[in-house]
């Protein structure tokens, strides 16, 4: 049972008994409650713990990924520049080769010796290499030989000069590449240009040095490439000093001779994606658990409060439980007892523990009655009862038998699936009783009724039947009086006599079944097998020169509860009927007797069909209406005698088409009869 259900189940009357419930709840778990309070808000700090210390690691983190960047792209710079560097030195020397071969010196452009030479970057850029030239081993102190630039810096600053004579000098007493720079102007501002002398050896001798002018500016330009110039921005620095510890760092350019830096200033911060991705997804998942604690408190809360409510409920109904009359059981699909409750017990005879996790055939089940009870639970678990119940016997554990009353409701899970069926039992031994008293003085009464209404009918046939008999004897007279006088042969005489005999006797069997049903006073009802007893009756119309009726009958005895003198003349008449009818269907005249078991209804079901031409759809409302006939010449009682016999046994008559032979019908429905009860149905 769910909260909503138990809310809606709590009526205005049992307000106070769940609030009082609820009180003694709250009482008993506010201790608890508390305790759970201190261990949500303990969580919730440890939380909030937990998230500071995430932040404060993430912001460290970020500060040591951008310090170890900026030392990557440092490293990357300097050893980019000391790569291109180098090859301009090797370049050089490759010139060097070219000029000592064709004896060349003074200024020399880069793209007179460019051509066939595959050069690198810093010689093939436009605007790196602003002078170059060859200056032999003999002119090395002399500064008007040399490149076009060789003499305006040389000239314009008197350090400038002192630099470029000690690079000349390294470089051949060192045999390697120098650098000189950075150059002043003439009016002592520094410059970004650098002086290379690259030193040339032929068989050991010092031939003279290719000496090259670049601007360095114009070199990391274009070393730099252009996705780290889109987030960085270069200044060539002559000390250490940088402006902004920062967000910039220095980059040594390691050329001999010079003492220069580079300063790298990133202009766009690089943010760490994936410590923030995964700040913000803890961050998450720390929020979601906190709303899940919250929401875990306010259920847990509820919890309290239905659980209050639930024992509240089950403590009431367990009492109702206890208080009622009415019995109470549930069994599951497999036919097991899986609840009874104490007044099912009283009303059996039974202890609850003797009877849970039984299975059919019950303890309290009749022996004798098994297979009817097992029929009645094979329907319930098919489609359970209609609205009026199933009427049964139970047996008392002191063996006396119990009329019950079963209604079954469906058994269902949470999820909406049936598990079983819910039974209330009701005791109606003494209804019963009251029953049966009142049907026997009704039976009483209908046969006093029945009486005057057969004595008239018995007087109105005695006197109707009379004149026929009188004719009969008047015509057996004059019959006799022929064979008196010798006018009639006895060819012709015996099958008229044989005739008159024969019809007398049926009229005179007729009168008496007549007045023996207007003198019985009440039924006489008692075991009858209609199988022997229609063969019996069935046997009598072999000797008659009317259509003999065909016949099928069960090979088992089918037992009722009736009067077996009234029940022959409710044969004979159906039988008689049909014979009546059978011919004037325009077929071979044919009258069928049928005799069948219905164990749903619990009747026994005897049909008589002709091949006449049938009952019309009109005529079936009043055909066994009295003084109603459709043939010449008839009272209109036979069929309702009939219906009153059929009535008397608590049975019913009812007329169709037959859908073989084509003709009326007639079906005769009477109880069966119970193993060791000869109590009936009420009524239908």
């Amino acid at each position: 049972m769910d909260a909503p259900a138990l809310r809606t189940a709590a009526s205005p009357a049992d307000a106070s008994f769940d609030f009082a419930l609820l009180q003694q709840s709250a009482a008993r778990t506010g201790s608890r409650n508390r305790r759970a309070l201190w261990w949500l808000l303990g969580l919730l700090a440890l939380l909030s713990g937990s998230v500071v210390t995430l932040l404060l690691y993430l912001n460290n983190f970020e500060a040591e990924e951008a310090a170890r960047r900026r030392a990557a792209d440092a490293q990357w710079l300097e050893q980019s520049v000391q790569f291109h560097f180098r090859r301009l030195e090797d370049d050089l020397l490759v010139l060097s080769r070219q000029a000592v071969q064709q004896g060349a010196g003074g200024d020399v452009l880069p793209t007179d010796h460019a051509q066939d030479l595959k050069a690198g970057m810093l010689w093939r850029e436009p605007g790196v290499v602003l002078s170059s030239g060859w200056i032999g081993a003999g002119q090395l102190n002399d500064p008007r030989v040399g490149p076009e630039r060789w003499s305006v810096d040389w000239d314009a600053h008197p350090e400038n000069a002192e630099a470029l004579a000690l690079m000349q000098s390294t470089s051949q007493g060192l045999r390697r590449a120098a650098y000189a720079g950075l150059m002043f102007d003439s009016a002592g501002q520094s410059t970004d240009v650098v002086w290379l002398a690259v030193p040339f050896f032929d068989r050991g001798q010092f031939a003279g040095n290719y000496l090259v002018a670049v601007s360095l500016n114009q070199a990391l330009h274009a070393l730099l490439p252009a996705w780290f110039m889109q987030d960085h921005s270069v200044q060539l620095l002559v000390t250490e000093a940088t402006k902004d510890a920062e967000t910039a760092y220095r980059a040594g350019l390691n050329l001999p001779g010079t003492d220069l830096f580079v300063q790298v200033v990133q202009t766009q911060a690089q943010p760490a994606t994936v410590p923030r991705i995964f700040f913000l997804v803890a961050l998450l998942f720390l929020s979601g658990m906190l709303v899940s604690l919250y929401a875990l408190r306010r259920d847990f809360i509820k919890r309290q409060q239905v659980q209050a409510l639930l024992q509240a409920q089950v403590a009431l109904r367990t009492a109702m439980e206890n208080s009622v009359t009415i019995g109470l059981r549930a069994w599951d699909l497999d036919g097991k007892i899986l609840y009874v409750n104490d007044a099912f017990c009283r009303m059996v005879g039974y202890q609850a523990t003797e009877l849970i996790g039984r299975s059919i055939p019950f303890p309290y089940w009749p022996v004798d009655q098994i297979d009817v009870l097992q029929r009645v639970h094979d329907g319930i678990m098919a489609q359970g009862t209609s609205g009026e119940g199933v009427e049964v016997q139970f047996q008392h554990a002191d063996g006396r038998l119990i009329d019950v009353l079963i209604h079954e409701a469906p058994l269902n899970t949470a999820a909406g699936e049936q598990m079983g069926w819910m039974s209330s039992v009701l005791d109606i031994s003494e209804r019963k009783r009251g029953q049966r008293m009142a049907a026997q003085q009704q039976e009483k009464l209908e046969a006093s009724g029945r009486l005057v209404a057969v004595g008239e009918v018995a007087s109105t046939l005695a006197h109707e039947l009379n004149q026929p008999l009188g004719a009969l004897s008047s015509f057996a007279n004059g019959l006799l009086n022929r064979l008196n006088d010798g006018s009639i042969d006895l060819a012709e005489l015996l099958p008229v006599v044989a005739r008159m005999a024969r019809l007398a006797e049926r009229a005179g069997g007729i009168i008496q079944r007549v007045n023996a049903f207007a003198r019985k006073r009440e039924l006489s009802p008692q075991r009858l097998d209609l199988v022997a007893f229609l063969q019996r009756v069935l046997e009598l119309f072999d000797d008659d020169n009317t259509i003999v009726p065909a016949w099928a009958l069960p090979d088992q005895p089918v037992w009722v509860e009736a009067d077996e003198l009234l029940c022959e003349h409710l044969v004979n008449n159906l039988v008689g009927n049909a014979q009546d009818w059978a011919p004037h269907g325009g077929q071979r005249a044919q009258v069928w007797v049928g005799l069948r078991v219905d164990p749903d209804q619990g009747m026994a079901v005897l049909t008589v069909a002709d091949t006449g031409p049938g009952v019309s759809d009109d005529a079936q409302a009043t055909i066994f209406n009295a003084f109603v006939s459709r043939k010449e010449g008839g009272m209109g009682m036979g069929l309702a005698i009939c219906r009153s016999i059929v009535e008397a046994h608590h049975g019913r008559i009812e007329v169709s088409r037959d859908p073989l032979l084509g003709g009326a019908c007639f079906a005769v429905m009477l109880p069966l009869a119970t193993p060791r009860s000869t109590l009936q149905k009420e009524p239908r």
